[in-house]
C-alpha cells in the first residue's frame, strides 16, 4: 500500500559557517579552525563603531585576513562584522572598510555582553526595528554590489515578540542573508536554543536565513536544520569544543574521539606556539585553558590535560608540562 502522507522535501546540502565570537575566535583561533577544515566562510570578531571613523589599522588588527584577500591562511573567506547604533557612523565606517575589499560585511544585532548592551550595541537594538532597518540601509548604500551584506541577530531582548519585525526590517534594509541565534539576550547562552523560533523568522522573510545556537554535535546539526528549516548552519562555541565537527558532518572524519584527539594534538601545538608569540607570558596560559575547557566537552584527554594545567601559571612551566604530555615536540624558543 502506498503512503499518501505528505512529507517536506529534504533540505539541500547546506553551508557550514564559523561564527564571530568575541574573546574566543581571534585571528589565531580562526587560522587553526579553518586549517583543520570544513568551513565555507566565517565572520571575525566585531569592530565597535562609536561616533568616529576608525583608522585603517583597527580593521586590519581585528581582521588581519584583509591583508590576504580577506581569507585565512587556509583560504577560508572571512567577513568583517561592525557593531554600532548610529546609521551615519556605521555607514562611514563601512565606506572605509570596503576599501580593503572584505569578503563580506556583517552587522551585529546579537551580542548579549552587558558592556555592549549598556552602550546600546548588539542585542540592545532588538527593541527598535526601524533603527535596525536604518542601519542596514545606510551600510548597504556604501557597499559595492559585489560585496555581500549580512546581519546577525538574536530572537529579542527579553522575549521573542519582535523577532519577525526585526527580521523583516533587516531584510527591507537590504541585507542579503540573516543569521539568527535561537536565543534572546536574556537567555544568554543557557540551553536550550529555540530552533523552532528561527523557523518562524525564516518563514516571514524572503532572504535566506542561517541558523545558529547550541550546535555541538552532528546530531545537533541535523536537528537544528530540521527544526529551523534552514539549510545553512553557523557554529559558535561548538566549533571550539570539537574542531573536527564540520569534517564529521561532511563525512571526512568519523566519531572516534581518541583518533580525533590525536589529530588535534598538532593543532594544539600550533595554537600554543602562536599564543606564546602574541600574548604576554602572564596571560598566555589563560588562552590555552580557555580552549581546553571547551575541548573537554568531547575529549577525555582534554579534561586530563586541563586538570594538569589548571594550577600552573607561568608560561614556561606550561611549556614543560606540554612537552611532557606530548603536545609540544620541543620547548619553544621563547622559553
Amino acid at each position: 500500500m502506498s503512503d499518501s502522507r505528505s512529507f517536506p522535501p529534504p533540505l539541500p546540502a547546506g553551508r557550514l559557517l564559523l561564527a564571530p565570537m568575541e574573546g574566543l575566535a581571534d585571528p589565531l583561533m580562526r587560522d587553526v579552525l579553518t586549517a583543520i577544515g570544513g568551513y565555507d566562510w566565517g565572520i571575525c570578531e566585531f569592530i565597535r563603531v562609536t561616533e568616529s571613523v576608525l583608522p585603517n589599522r583597527t580593521f586590519l588588527r581585528t581582521c588581519p585576513e584583509l591583508s590576504n584577500a580577506s581569507r585565512t591562511p587556509a583560504g577560508t573567506p572571512m567577513r568583517v562584522q561592525l557593531l554600532g547604533s548610529d546609521p551615519h557612523f556605521m555607514a562611514a565606517n563601512a565606506r572605509r572598510l570596503v576599501k580593503h575589499r572584505p569578503a563580506g560585511v556583517d552587522i551585529n544585532f546579537g551580542c548579549p555582553a552587558p558592556t555592549v548592551f549598556k552602550h546600546r550595541g548588539g542585542s540592545a537594538l532588538l527593541g527598535e526595528p526601524q533603527l535596525l532597518h536604518d542601519i542596514v540601509a545606510a551600510v548597504r548604500a556604501e557597499i559595492p554590489v559585489d560585496i555581500p551584506l549580512t546581519a546577525k541577530m538574536r530572537l529579542g531582548i527579553d522575549d521573542v515578540c519582535l523577532a519577525v519585525d526585526c527580521a523583516q526590517a533587516i531584510a527591507a534594509g537590504g541585507a542579503e542573508e540573516l543569521i539568527v541565534h535561537g536565543r534572546t539576550k536574556a537567555d544568554g547562552y543557557r540551553p536550550p536554543a529555540r530552533w523552532a523560533q528561527i523557523d518562524r523568522v525564516r518563514s516571514a522573510i524572503d532572504i535566506p536565513v542561517i541558523a545558529n545556537g547550541e550546535v555541538w554535535t552532528v546530531d545537533d546539526w541535523r536537528r537544528i536544520r530540521d527544526e529551523s528549516g534552514c539549510a545553512d548552519v553557523m557554529f559558535g562555541r561548538g566549533a571550539l569544543a570539537d574542531p573536527l565537527l564540520p569534517r564529521r558532518i561532511r563525512g571526512e572524519a568519523d566519531d572516534d574521539r581518541a583518533a580525533g584527539w590525536r589529530q588535534l594534538l598538532p593543532w594544539l601545538e600550533i595554537f600554543w606556539l602562536g599564543v606564546r608569540q602574541r600574548v604576554l607570558p602572564v596571560h598566555a596560559g589563560g588562552r590555552l585553558k580557555q580552549w581546553l575547557m571547551l575541548l573537554r566537552r568531547h575529549y577525555a584527554e582534554a579534561e586530563v590535560l586541563y586538570q594538569r594545567l589548571r594550577p600552573v601559571k607561568g608560561a614556561e612551566d606550561i611549556d614543560r608540562l606540554l612537552l611532557d604530555a606530548g603536545v609540544l615536540a620541543r620547548l619553544p624558543l621563547a622559553a
